[in-house]
């Protein structure tokens, strides 16, 4: 008889973790607190490591339909529109690390896992199940609903996001709120000055804020993602936002990255929020992954290939323990915590990087310009270099 898991959470890394399980001939049912299963947002960049994991889960080409490949990854002194590092993604950068480097609407490359979730007969999906109570024992585990519904499975996977309701359960630690906030819209290609429709993302950095710009769909859209450090009490959550604000703390720079910031007509204010690593995500029968596991602010763009690197180990994982699930995601946490640690950690010090003023921004500019595509290349070699053929390494 097949072992039957329960996912919670219908986004990005909950979707994958459905698509490796069920290759183990696990039956999943997948619980969204939503109505449907979709996905909202905006632009999302994806490394060499996510077109990795999505070829492994045999959804890599639909993904790529729906990305646009980039030329270089570009950064710019927001100050005097002086150009301080540019690396570039192209032959060589894809014949180093085995895949390109691309950015993507959110809801696109969710579409792209939920179509092949959706044929797939052994993957089950309830919608209108916000999750309020979570037990396990030696026997399973059981998931119970806000409408009283209750679940029953042989293991349990929390991936429902950055305020899951199952790390509550299983870790109960508090998330650290950056007090940096995130603005993010799109903006259609013809509104975007021609001088800055780039193919590649393009980040300006400024003091105490930066933000990037980047095409989508085809180069039909242009996402914009401004980023600043708050001078409020601010609250780990999401909420609209007024283009004053954005423009009250971009000053001191250059008239060609701010007129970027009174194109959007609409915002979204996103008051970010990341969480201390821990040495276990789980117990039993149960374990995290994606936002639930390891929150992770935006400078090294890499929250969706993080969740994807995730549900390719897992699945590997339980494919190797000869139908032990709890062996299993303890190996799992293995392998992922330092990984994901390793990211959390240097997110942090790239935000503060981007961030740079006074001295240190010149430090910072000095540091990067000038340096080789070999060298760009080696600095990131541990994070662009992860596969699905050493993805199970330690």
């Amino acid at each position: 008889m097949a072992q039957r898991m329960i996912i919670v959470g219908g986004g990005i890394g909950g979707l994958a973790a459905a698509l490796a399980l069920v290759r183990q001939n696990i039956e999943v049912l997948l619980l969204e607190q939503a109505s449907s299963i979709g996905e909202i947002g905006a632009g999302i960049q994806l490394g060499p490591n996510a077109y990795a994991a999505l070829d492994d889960l045999g959804v890599g080409e639909a993904a790529r339909r729906r990305s646009v490949f980039v030329d270089r990854l570009v950064m710019m002194d927001a100050v005097d529109t002086g150009k301080i590092a540019e690396m570039a993604v192209g032959d060589a950068f894809r014949r180093r690390f085995g895949n390109p480097y691309g950015v993507i609407h959110r809801a696109d490359i969710h579409r792209s896992i939920l179509e092949a979730v959706e044929r797939h007969p052994q993957i089950r999906f309830q919608t209108s199940a916000r999750i309020v109570k979570v037990d396990w024992s030696d026997d399973g585990v059981a998931v119970e609903d806000a409408a009283g519904n209750r679940y029953l499975g042989d293991a349990l996977v929390g991936a429902d996001g950055v305020k899951s309701v199952v790390r509550e359960t299983l870790i109960g630690d508090a998330a650290r709120v950056s007090g940096h906030v995130v603005y993010r819209a799109v903006v259609e290609a013809e509104e975007m000055p021609e001088d800055l429709r780039i193919n590649g993302p393009v980040l300006w950095a400024g003091p105490n804020c930066h933000l990037v710009h980047y095409p989508l769909r085809g180069g039909r859209q242009y996402n914009l993602v401004v980023t600043f450090h708050s001078r409020e009490q601010e609250e780990w959550g999401v909420r609209e936002g007024s283009q004053a604000e954005v423009l009250s703390y971009f000053q001191g720079i250059d008239d060609s990255p701010r007129r970027l910031l009174s194109l959007p007509k609409s915002w979204k204010r996103w008051a970010t929020a990341d969480r201390q690593p821990v040495e276990s995500w789980g117990r039993g029968c149960a374990t995290l992954l994606g936002d639930a596991a390891h929150p992770l602010m935006q400078y090294l763009a890499q929250g969706a290939c993080m969740a994807l690197e995730d549900a390719v180990v897992l699945g590997r994982c339980v494919a190797a323990s000869g139908g032990g699930l709890a062996a299993a995601f303890r190996r799992y946490e293995q392998i992922r915590i330092p990984r994901t640690a390793r990211v959390v950690l240097s997110t942090r010090e790239m935000g503060r990087l981007y961030h740079a003023s006074g001295v240190e921004r010149l430090i910072r500019n000095q540091m990067w310009r000038g340096r080789s595509q070999e060298r760009f290349y080696d600095a990131v070699e541990w994070l662009y270099g992860w596969n699905a053929a050493n993805c199970l390494d330690t």
